[in-house]
């Protein structure tokens, strides 16, 4: 029986289109494609939210702007919003965790000196990180009471999408990510083959975005419930495992078939994973839950290469964690120590590894003249989790 999360992701996916452009093919509709639940994949033991996505940790939210062009553009660009207001002048609590480095995330040394997250997260691809932040600063210094404002730290992360899109004709624009910005929305995400994941790559099979999370209580009986969400970027390789079997084993995308690489190193390429929590955590320990996500990628068999960049960024929607911007007062607040992050420590390891197979159960097949890569055969998957 299908879950009401299914049948409201299905319904999002078919707002888009099918197109077929000469001999290229790009698929949009999802073809009723399931998640990972939809299997019976359900990694841990803590449940997820009622969306299980990002959005479940209140107010984040997520906009993705799609590029498809001709027969060669397949890319596009995917933002976070950690709250609707402005986040310039109520900044939240934030932290990366750099697994490996070869990767551009720009601003994050600010956030990792000041601890607070000042703009929308915005991901994209490699060559497109430059116009991203410029759409970025101009969206903050555009925002009603930032007529003062001369500094601003965006933040912005990529995967290289160039197996599958004309990365070098610098194809996104500032609308394009001034778009995904102002689309922004709580609820449902749409995942696979949709904005910063329009061009990826995982496993060798097609990847792209995906989204999880996860509901717990960290300490005693009465305490607080808290959520952890994650959104993930896939354009990463290694040996595809799936709830504990070597997928890898039996199902090799074409591009692998017969040869133990495909290219320099289907290893190579890059994960960016973003982390909510309504936790009151602060940049310490925010720190210490990013890294979470990135060992979470392990679970599902990331070979963590030479040329793969796998970074995660984390922020607290909590109002005890927020900063205001030019405050100069004293204040208290209440932070959740180092003893009770264990289990938001787990959900992120969980939440991580059902939005990277989420990913790929969500992605659909894409094909230009730059390359092509297949959707996973989801039934072949099924068959091989049943043995």
């Amino acid at each position: 029986m299908r879950t009401r999360s299914h049948r409201r992701n299905v319904t999002l996916r078919m707002m888009c289109a099918a197109i077929t452009i000469g001999a290229f093919i790009v698929d949009t509709t999802g073809q009723d494609h399931p998640r990972a639940r939809d299997l019976g994949i359900r990694p841990g033991i803590y449940d997820p939210g009622p969306l299980n996505a990002i959005t479940d940790v209140d107010p984040v939210r997520v906009g993705h702007t799609t590029i498809v062009e001709g027969d060669a553009v397949r890319t596009g660009v995917t933002a976070i919003l950690p709250h609707g207001g402005n986040l310039f002048q109520d900044k939240v609590a934030g932290a990366v965790f750099v697994g490996n480095a070869f990767g551009k995330l720009a601003g994050s040394t600010q956030v990792h000196e000041l601890g607070t997250i000042e703009t929308p997260i915005v991901l994209t691809n490699t060559l497109s990180v430059g116009i991203a932040m410029d759409a970025v600063v101009r969206h903050t210094l555009a925002q009603a009471g930032n007529e003062q404002v001369r500094s601003v730290n965006p933040l912005v992360g990529e995967t290289n999408d160039g197996g599958l899109n004309d990365i070098r004709g610098l194809h996104v624009t500032r609308e394009h990510v001034l778009q995904a910005i102002q689309n922004a929305r709580s609820g449902p995400v749409a995942e696979g083959s949709v904005g910063a994941g329009t061009g990826t790559i995982c496993y060798g099979w097609k990847g792209g975005i995906g989204t999880a999370s996860r509901r717990i209580r960290p300490g005693a009986a009465g305490q607080d419930q808290y959520t952890v969400g994650i959104l993930a970027q896939t354009n990463f390789g290694g040996n595809l495992t799936i709830a504990g079997v070597p997928v890898y084993r039996a199902l090799q995308p074409p591009s692998r078939r017969g040869s133990r690489a495909a290219g320099p190193n289907p290893n190579d390429g890059s994960c960016m994973l973003v982390v909510a929590t309504d936790a009151p955590l602060d940049s310490r320990n925010l720190e210490r839950l990013a890294a979470r996500a990135v060992f979470g990628l392990g679970r599902t068999g990331s070979a963590y290469s030479n040329g793969s960049g796998d970074f995660a960024i984390a922020f607290s929607t909590s109002p005890e964690m927020r900063s205001r911007f030019n405050d100069l007062s004293p204040r208290s607040r209440q932070t959740l120590p180092p003893d009770a992050a264990s289990p938001l420590f787990e959900a992120a390891l969980e939440a991580t590894e059902e939005a990277v197979y989420n990913s790929l159960f969500q992605a659909t097949t894409i094909a230009s003249s730059v390359g092509r890569a297949e959707a996973i055969p989801v039934e072949r998957v099924r068959q091989l989790l049943k043995r």
